[in-house]
């Protein structure tokens, strides 16, 4: 039962693909030397120099699980345990490159089917385990570990694309599938999904799907959750089907259960899905507004009255200004991002301009939304380079009516400077837009003279309290993992606490599945 490292689907230390890795754009880095007092950090531990100590797991419990996925499915070499032990949030990449891993599973099961996830589970509540699914491993909120001993449960064999029904335009992915091959996948069928989160290149259909992940062209497709029609999903009770038909009204919608509930009921191990038309036309320009509230303002217009791009993404004046300065370029005020794909764009592309000019816009051409476009992955790959330089870079996001927006986005930075060092940069975009309101997404780039770890806690910790005073959302679409879930349960209240409760007892009676996450152990 021994195992490779390539059982691991993420990096390790940085984000994704070291190939894909770039330096700090030279006026990027030019801002860090003279803003910030940051030494190089050292070298990072490699993967292959992590050693743990051996699996813990009993002769009784292995022989069970490998009788269900099969020996050579069942690792506990200490790569693929310690790849499988945490996530992609700065805090998890800082403890890797520093060969820290406080909670590795006790070994990593890739099951093939729905099956032998209910069978693993059965087993882990037999043997006093916890099971932690485990898709693309880009958690930035502590969901993939806990203290408990457990299994991690990696999806990547079921990777497959099941019934097409061009009729209804739905698809049935499995779980494990990465977003790229499901898109690859589609293609053959002349269907997309249009989910394109930041995550894009490594999350996978399952994650999407218990995060209530939002893409990049949310404003044209919705978000991962408005995209699934049924749900398949593996609980140590059995499985459960979700999703008969469309806009059924008889009773309460079970996939809500499951959707946004991060393993904690169950794991997805299936989705249908919403598919549409690949689209024969895009295109992409840049808006400049003076200031971040009549940038607003123009988003909120086209997201209420139309017409609706498929692509909306406003950066403040301080990203807008680094953003600028990574790209050789001095526009000054804020940068609106407007995107539209379809059948025949021209039309609705001109009617979006003069909705836009009419509310103080000038128009910049396709250059900007070509580039955001061409390096719209780039950013986690941007937070490695800081991060090898010496510095802190963070992120995160909230969401809140338009009401709201402006006090929410005011008290966030308030928080935020008065627990970071001092310099700090904090950065914020509008990304994800709604007739009734859109998120805040923040970046945060800072040095800390002490323990980076706690000083990021006390900040997030200040950040967190503001979002909650303003009226806003703990989380948009990162999800709430065991970082979030303090927050989470004051802003869903004692009762619906309970509630939850309740039915995680029903589906998950041993607590096995995912402890923690969500909702306290």
């Amino acid at each position: 039962m021994d195992a490779s490292a390539e059982v691991h689907q993420a990096g390790w230390g940085r984000w994704g693909d070291r190939a894909k890795a770039r330096p700090l754009p030279e006026g990027v880095a030019k801002l860090l030397g003279q803003v910030f007092d940051v030494r190089p950090a050292p070298a990072p531990r490699e993967l292959e120099q992590v050693e743990l100590p051996p699996s813990a797991l009993g002769q009784a419990a292995l022989a069970a699980l490998a009788a269900i996925v099969g020996a050579e499915h069942l690792h506990l070499d200490s790569a693929s345990r310690a790849a499988h032990a945490a996530g992609k949030s700065t805090p998890d990449l800082l403890r890797q490159r520093a060969g820290e891993v406080p909670h590795a599973p006790q070994a990593v099961l890739c099951p093939a089917d729905t099956d032998q996830v209910v069978a693993v589970l059965r087993t882990c509540g037999e043997h006093g385990l916890a099971a932690v699914p485990f898709g693309g491993g880009t958690s930035v909120v502590g969901g993939l570990t806990t203290p408990t001993p457990y299994l991690a449960l990696d999806l990547r064999r079921l990777d497959r694309l099941g019934a097409v029904d061009p009729v209804s335009r739905t698809a049935v992915l499995q779980a494990g599938l990465p977003a790229p091959r499901a898109e690859e996948l589609l293609a053959a069928h002349g269907l997309t999904l249009g989910h394109v989160p930041q995550s894009y290149e490594y999350a996978t259909i399952g994650g999407f799907a218990a995060t209530r992940s939002s893409g990049q062209l949310s404003a044209g497709y919705g978000r991962f959750d408005d995209m699934v029609v049924a749900l398949t999903v593996a609980t140590p009770q059995g499985a459960l089907h979700t999703g008969r038909a469309p806009a059924s009204a008889a009773g309460p919608d079970l996939r809500e259960l499951f959707l946004g509930s991060e393993g904690a009921f169950g794991v997805i191990t299936e989705v249908t899905v919403r598919v549409r038309p690949i689209p024969a036309q895009r295109h992409y320009e840049g808006w400049r507004f003076e200031s971040f509230e009549q940038g607003a303002t123009a988003a909120r217009t086209l997201a209420q009255d139309g017409p609706k791009p498929t692509v909306l993404r406003l950066s403040d004046e301080f990203e807008t200004m680094i953003g600028a300065t990574g790209a050789g370029r001095g526009d000054g005020g804020c940068l609106l991002i407007v995107g539209h794909e379809g059948a025949d764009v021209a039309a609705v592309v001109e009617r979006t301009g003069q909705v836009l000019a009419a509310l103080g816009g000038t128009p910049l051409g396709t250059g900007p939304g070509e580039h955001w476009a061409a390096h719209r992955f780039d950013a986690p790959y941007l937070r490695d380079g800081l991060l090898d330089a010496g510095a802190f870079a963070e992120t995160l996001e909230t969401a809140a009516f338009w009401s709201a927006l402006p006090g929410l986005y005011a008290a966030v930075r308030e928080a935020l400077f008065t627990a970071l060092p001092t310099p700090s940069l904090v950065l914020c975009h509008i990304s994800h837009v709604y007739e009734t309101g859109a998120s805040l997404y923040f970046t945060v780039v800072t040095s800390y003279q002490e323990d980076a770890l706690t000083g990021w806690q006390r900040a997030k910790a200040a950040a967190n309290e503001a979002i909650i005073a303003a009226g806003g959302t703990i989380s948009h679409h990162h999800g709430v993992g065991t970082e979030h879930r303090d927050w989470y349960l004051r802003e869903i209240g004692p009762l619906g606490a309970a509630a939850l409760q309740a039915v995680k007892r029903q589906l998950d009676p041993f607590g096995v599945v995912n402890p923690g996450v969500l909702l306290p152990r």
